[in-house]
């Protein structure tokens, strides 16, 4: 049973709607997943391109593949409307325990969580913030929107949500994006005035959720509400600080609450007179009918203040409007001219802040010259050959840049600002390790690597036996030159492996082993 005070509050707000919204929360939950355009498979063809439903026949001759893949083994596709690579399935379809789900080949994602990152239309070269970034599902969407070009900060305040977030960044094939574990308060510190668009998802009561997540509502009340509601004025307040002039901001939530949706959006106003609330095209979105509006607020004012802040372009996604799960959404813009914008201090080079590489690193290089197609000789004066080809390589643009943290190598993207002081999960694309007298590639560099980059490839079929048991950790008898192989599934690659003595040594991370993949 739901909380008879979220009930009660319900019914004022929908009035003879409230039928229809309990008979959705009742019914089955709709479930998606999103498309990867940055993964990209042996025939140089996106994730995306070769398997979106609107592309089969057509982009699968196109693209040169032999079967269609995902659409064949998800036969259930329908496309979500106001996302451009979701896709609807269903609970048969199973796509959490299919190979192409650790390849990166597609994020799984409640539909109406899809509908923020569309809205906050994220573009290459930008310097993007995803404030309250866990697990990822936005965070990588943004990255896709990108292109691998410009700077996304992704943060999550809680150490182990943030670990997560890292992981699927890196499954996803990102490579401009750095990982933090901070407080609003300290990335403020850092960033005044930095950011040209912002996402705040802010953690709220979850009433969207309740038919998705049981323990949402038998967590709910009034009172936590109340700190939800204050707790997003903080962190809205330090993302203001963050944005530049001229920048947006989209603000969301998975609740239905008035004092954490329009609510928290009209407080925000009263604080910020610099900020207004722009117009959200509903109707290209495939959500019209779903505005939001003044007579949602929970203090139920009225009158030509509130009119005047439109509350009525702000978002909200009804379960019994749409095929979805309920959320809120809000576009906002900072307008520069009515406030000193703060100045931000500048970027400074990738290297600070951390151990610059060291001579040559040459353990790195004979690794790429042996095992890379794209290896370039090095130069001498600090290796800008090779990085710039990696750099092109995994479409980061020009400009990447070689930074060494202890043993660890990574490349991030031009114009990275200094990072001292920040809990930093990932400043970046992980090439790998400098072990001794060796350079070990990282998991990350596999998954963002196109398999034509690599010298040696294996590719396995999507319901091969040898992948299920590949990504459980076992090895399998191989013949060929020694060294190590980038392993594929249909063309996409999905980690290291390393051939000796007719044996394909397995080198897929230990933690991220499955034990329950569909078998063949």
């Amino acid at each position: 049973m739901l909380p008879e005070a979220f009930q009660e509050r319900m019914r004022r707000m929908l009035g003879r709607e409230y039928e229809a919204f309990s008979e959705a929360l009742e019914g089955e939950r709709c479930q998606a997943l999103r498309l990867n355009t940055l993964k990209r498979g042996a025939d140089s063809c996106s994730a995306a391109g070769r398997y979106g439903a609107e592309n089969v026949g057509d982009g699968v001759e196109k693209c040169g593949s032999t079967r269609p893949g995902i659409c064949m083994d998800f036969a259930h596709l329908t496309k979500v409307p106001w996302a451009e690579n979701g896709y609807y399935y269903q609970p048969e379809d199973q796509p959490g325990k299919h190979p192409f789900h650790e390849a990166g080949v597609y994020y799984i994602q409640e539909p109406s969580a899809m509908a923020p990152a569309e809205l906050l239309d994220a573009k290459p070269g930008e310097r993007i913030l995803d404030l309250c970034a866990a697990p990822g599902g936005k965070s990588t969407q943004i990255a896709a929107k990108m292109r691998g070009q410009g700077i996304l900060v992704c943060n999550e305040i809680h150490p182990a949500r943030a670990k997560i977030l890292s992981e699927n960044i890196e499954r996803m094939g990102i490579c401009n994006a750095c990982v933090t574990n901070e407080t609003p308060e300290r990335l403020a510190e850092f960033f005044p005035g930095y950011f040209d668009r912002i996402l705040v998802d802010a953690p709220c009561s979850g009433e969207g959720m309740f038919r998705k997540n049981q323990a949402a509502y038998e967590e709910w009340s009034l009172e936590n509400v109340e700190l939800c509601a204050e707790r997003q004025d903080e962190i809205l307040d330090r993302a203001a600080g963050m944005l530049r002039s001229g920048g947006k901001l989209v603000y969301s939530t998975c609740t239905f609450a008035p004092e954490e949706d329009e609510g928290s959006i009209a407080r925000f106003l009263s604080r910020h007179r610099e900020f207004s609330i722009l117009p959200i095209e509903k109707e290209r979105f495939g959500l019209a009918g779903c505005d939001g509006g003044a007579e949602y607020l929970a203090c139920g004012e009225t009158g030509e203040a509130v009119s005047a802040l439109h509350l009525e372009r702000t978002l909200r996604m009804w379960p019994q409007r749409i095929r979805g799960e309920g959320h809120f959404a809000a576009l906002l813009q900072k307008d520069g001219g009515l406030f000193t914008e703060i100045c931000n201090k500048g970027t400074v080079s990738a290297e600070s802040g951390a151990e610059k590489p060291k001579s040559l690193m040459g353990d790195l290089y004979a690794f790429c010259e042996e095992n890379l197609r794209f290896y370039a000789p090095p130069d001498r004066a600090g290796g800008g050959g090779l990085f710039a080809e990696l750099g092109r390589t995994v479409e980061m643009g020009e400009g990447a840049r070689p930074v060494r943290f202890g043993e660890n190598v990574y490349l991030v993207p031009a114009g990275m600002p200094s990072l001292r002081g920040l809990k930093v999960l990932r400043p970046g694309l992980h090439l790998g390790e400098l072990k001794k007298n060796r350079f070990e590639p990282s998991h990350a560099l596999a998954l963002a690597l196109p398999p034509e980059s690599a010298t040696h490839m294996w590719n396995l079929g999507a319901h091969d036996p040898l992948v299920t048991a590949w990504l459980k950790g076992h090895t399998f008898p191989a013949e060929g030159e020694k060294g190590w192989y980038l392993i594929c599934v249909e063309g996409f690659s999905i980690g290291w492996g390393k051939l000796a003595g007719g044996i394909m040594k397995n080198h897929y991370p230990i933690g991220l082993r499955r034990k329950d993949f569909k078998e063949s």
